[in-house]
């Protein structure tokens, strides 16, 4: 009965557009939470790959089931020599129809928000956690975002941006390999992985279009984050 009641909260939770955090362990199958398979190494190891190499190997990635109902891949978009790099949860269905990040209402309303800061689309890079879009834009899960994540860690690592801004509760926690709320996450200056690059936490743009009340907390986390990188 509370199994029942738990996932009916986390439907009418989505179809209200607040994305639901389930931890990475309970998304993985039965066994494999203890000690996952590591990861293939090789002449496709992300870590090795420059630009056009990584898109490729995104292009043509089939290391989950994902890759079985997309339409296509999105990599990522914008300047691979961005001081900013906003990262966002997973591609939606117009995102995978195109084959970019942050398309449609979500993407527009991105967009007026560089734009307040001074910024364009193009002076920044936008990716995602996953390069694919889930079945139906549910939640990523645990084994899907350990293959896809090396994509992303080696965009950082051929990047080198001055701040990382994680948009969404999902891209917050996972960028973080946190469980706490993204309200406690907000407003403070955080660390991506090992690299030392500031990560700001905000809310992501679908959020704010059904919340706008929140669209004010959002103008104070990008204005913490021109802050973070005037004092680098």
């Amino acid at each position: 009965m509370m199994e029942r009641a738990q996932t009916r909260r986390r439907q009418c939770l989505q179809e209200m557009g607040i994305e639901v955090w389930v931890p990475n362990e309970a998304r993985l199958p039965a066994g494999n939470a203890a000690s996952p398979e590591p990861l293939p190494a090789g002449p496709s190891d992300p870590a090795t790959l420059d630009w056009d190499a990584l898109a490729a190997t995104v292009t043509g990635c089939r290391d989950c089931a994902l890759h079985a109902t997309r339409t296509q891949t999105v990599f990522g978009t914008g300047n691979r020599q961005a001081r900013w790099l906003f990262v966002g949860e997973a591609p939606g269905a117009e995102e995978d129809r195109q084959g970019e990040p942050f398309v449609g209402r979500a993407g527009q309303l991105l967009n007026a928000m560089l734009f307040a800061i001074g910024l364009k689309r193009e002076d920044v890079f936008i990716a995602n956690v996953l390069k694919c879009r889930p079945p139906k834009n549910r939640d990523p899960m645990g084994e899907e975002v350990r293959r896809c994540e090396p994509y992303l860690h080696r965009q950082v690592e051929l990047i080198r941006p001055q701040i990382i801004v994680a948009l969404g509760r999902f891209a917050a926690q996972s960028l973080l390999k946190t469980e706490t709320a993204i309200g406690k996450l907000r407003g403070r200056r955080h660390s991506y992985a090992d690299t030392g690059i500031p990560l700001v936490v905000m809310y992501h743009p679908a959020y704010l279009l059904r919340n706008p009340s929140d669209k004010r907390k959002a103008w104070q986390d990008l204005q913490f984050a021109c802050t973070l990188l005037e004092a680098i």
